[in-house]
């Protein structure tokens, strides 16, 4: 066999390559607050319209909702601060149907209650 030529085999090893330097900054400093909330105000408008859409769908499928309204008569007295009418009656005869298996038995009650009803 023959020896490998001599200045094949004993080369020096090449020198080491020096580590790439790191880029630049930017000249903005990165985005900062502002970047962020501008990140988040555009994810919020993309979710307000991805709903918007949503719900214009399920209203084409399902028909439009209806709301309803109902208005309280703020201004009334409540029923506790005005005294109630026929107040006597109504307790008596609370009390015979509670007292009594048949409701006939309270129907002289009943009939009080009527009257006083009406007069009233």
């Amino acid at each position: 066999q023959a020896p490998p030529p001599a200045a094949a085999a004993y080369h020096a090893p090449a020198p080491a390559m020096a580590a790439p330097t790191p880029a630049p900054a930017a000249a903005g400093g990165g985005g900062g607050m502002m970047s962020g909330l501008m990140g988040s105000m555009a994810s919020g408008m993309a979710t307000g319209v991805g709903m918007s859409v949503a719900s214009r769908a399920v209203d084409s499928i399902m028909g439009p909702r209806q709301t309803e309204v109902v208005h309280r008569h703020e201004g009334a007295p409540t029923q506790a601060a005005a005294p109630v009418r026929c107040q006597l009656q109504q307790d008596q005869l609370a009390q015979c149907t509670q007292s009594m298996s048949d409701s006939a038995e309270c129907q002289f009650y009943l009939d009080a209650l009527k009257a006083c009803q009406q007069s009233a």
